[in-house]
């Protein structure tokens, strides 16, 4: 089909019927097709048992009748431990796939909480704390520096403060 034209929904309805009855078609035969390996199976391993005879020649019939049981039930236990094993096995190669993947950790998102919110979520909704931050601050005052018009400092008062510090240190 032209990229520029679209398909009627009248086709598009009249394909869609076409592929289902083609589809059932397929299925009956596929029906048909078990039905008859059935059966060439059946009869290649379950040949009609010959009946006329006298007693003994039935009780043979009946013992090879469940031999043939007993092979077939050994067959079926075998297969379904291989099926358990394989599993079990499938099982473990999936958990070691996970493992070597690893667990992937979902994207966190941002949340603006205040701390006050933040603690009342923490300790749970009884607990009515509030939290000053700059309450608790030390109050610090700043120290105002005299500065000198053009950007030049008195040198001779810088080697006084340093002279006041060397006193402090020899008195002690």
């Amino acid at each position: 089909m032209s990229e520029g034209k679209k398909m009627t929904s009248s086709r598009r309805h009249h394909l869609k019927s076409l592929m289902l009855q083609i589809a059932a078609n397929w299925i009956e035969q596929e029906i048909v097709d078990i039905a008859a390996a059935k059966e060439a199976h059946l009869a290649e391993n379950c040949a009609a048992p010959d009946l006329s005879g006298d007693q003994a020649a039935l009780m043979d019939i009946c013992k090879k009748l469940y031999q043939s049981l007993d092979k077939i039930d050994e067959d079926r236990y075998d297969s379904e431990a291989k099926v358990a094993k394989t599993d079990k096995e499938i099982a473990e190669l999936k958990l070691k796939v996970t493992e070597l993947g690893g667990v992937k950790k979902p994207a966190l998102k941002k949340v603006r909480m205040s701390a006050d919110a933040m603690l009342q979520a923490l300790l749970g909704g009884k607990h009515k704390v509030t939290m000053d931050l700059r309450a608790n601050l030390k109050q610090v005052k700043k120290e105002v520096k005299e500065e000198v018009g053009d950007g030049v400092r008195d040198w001779r008062k810088n080697i006084e403060d340093k002279a006041d510090r060397k006193k402090m240190f020899e008195t002690s």
